[in-house]
């Protein structure tokens, strides 16, 4: 440890991301990227801003995203905000909204980052725990509380929450807000954003990385009513007023105006999990239902563990989580049919 660490930074324990494998010939299963590529209009857009125009500033408040973000959803343009990926929109609203005098509360299974921001930002939490079938039952959520926050579908057990459980859990605490955490939305599931402007507690947060296929781009956005855009604007020209480039703001636009293309893609990743699951069942696996580009899954004879280090050495990486209820799961990303076509024979192979 540094002598020069401030005294935050040695409490501090860090998201560890889902790895990068440097070796090529993989069959990267491990960190829910689409394995498609990006809408061909977001690459043409992307490659029209690559001239002289870079010299200069992009513009800070990203207006022509923020617009086209907008129009698709049907709401206004002082209720969209944007943001470095989802994990940095979500980064401001731990700051500008979910920091408050009482406990912040989230599922104990979920999406790992909640701890780490709550550490490094020094905001008290609670976990409520899923239930015996990994599902958030907000009727947990009753406790006395500053804010609440869960990711729909859930990740990483890929567990969807209806509209109907969602309003009623705004209703029942109206005086908090409650984020809605949708990266995976768009492979099965209802926005919540349809609830927004009936519901003045509730931030909607979603990502291009996963149903967009722009993950190296870094593009997220939050859509609420305006006064809770407006803390996250205040949080973040506080912290960095340009933090979308001119490529990431164009190529976003774009991808949003392209349509056919992204049905298409969703189209195709949902009907190959299902595909996948069935697969799955037929080798004696369990798995959870899932409205994600992924499923989670366990298998009552065989180690998670030893099933991820054997799939390993046949070049293929899942998501294996060591954390207590899951470490007998894996999470396995949606890719293309020939690559779940590779999983399931080797899995074929390790299990008979």
């Amino acid at each position: 440890m540094s002598q020069f660490w401030s005294n935050l930074v040695h409490t501090l324990t860090p998201y560890v991301p889902g790895e990068q494998p440097k070796v090529t010939n993989l069959i990267k299963l491990n960190t829910n990227e689409n394995p498609y590529p990006p809408s061909p209009k977001a690459l043409a857009a992307i490659r029209a801003q690559t001239g002289d125009a870079l010299k200069l500033y992009p513009d800070p408040n990203a207006e022509v995203l923020k617009q086209s973000i907008a129009d698709y959803h049907q709401v206004n343009l002082n209720q969209v905000f944007v943001g470095n990926g989802s994990d940095e929109v979500l980064a401001h609203a731990f700051q500008a909204l979910l920091k408050q005098d009482k406990p912040l509360l989230f599922p104990d299974i979920t999406y790992s980052f909640y701890p780490v921001y709550c550490g490094l930002y020094e905001m008290d939490y609670q976990t409520i725990p899923l239930t015996e079938q990994f599902e958030i039952n907000i009727e947990d959520y009753g406790q006395d509380s500053g804010a609440i926050i869960f990711p729909n579908p859930n990740a990483p057990t890929g567990r969807l929450l209806n509209l109907e459980a969602i309003e009623l859990l705004l209703k029942a605490h109206s005086n908090k807000v409650v984020v809605v955490d949708e990266a995976y939305i768009d492979f099965g599931g209802e926005s919540a954003i349809a609830l927004v402007n009936q519901y003045a507690n509730l931030l909607v947060i979603q990502t291009l990385s996963k149903s967009r296929s722009l993950a190296g781009m870094r593009v997220g956005f939050a859509i609420g009513q305006a006064p809770l855009i407006e803390g996250l604007e205040r949080v973040k020209n506080s912290f960095n007023s340009y933090p979308l480039d001119r490529l990431a703001i164009y190529g976003a636009k774009a991808a949003f105006e392209d349509e056919e293309y992204f049905q298409a893609c969703c189209q195709k990743i949902i009907t190959t999990r299902n595909h996948l699951t069935q697969t799955l069942e037929a080798l004696g696996f369990s798995v959870i239902p899932s409205a994600a580009n992924f499923v989670f899954a366990t298998h009552p004879n065989y180690s998670a563990e030893k099933i991820a280090a054997s799939l390993r050495e046949k070049s293929i990486i899942v998501r294996y989580f060591k954390q207590a209820r899951v470490d007998q799961y894996l999470r396995i990303t949606i890719g293309t049919d020939l690559e779940n076509t590779a999983l399931c024979d080797a899995l074929n192979q390790i299990i008979r």
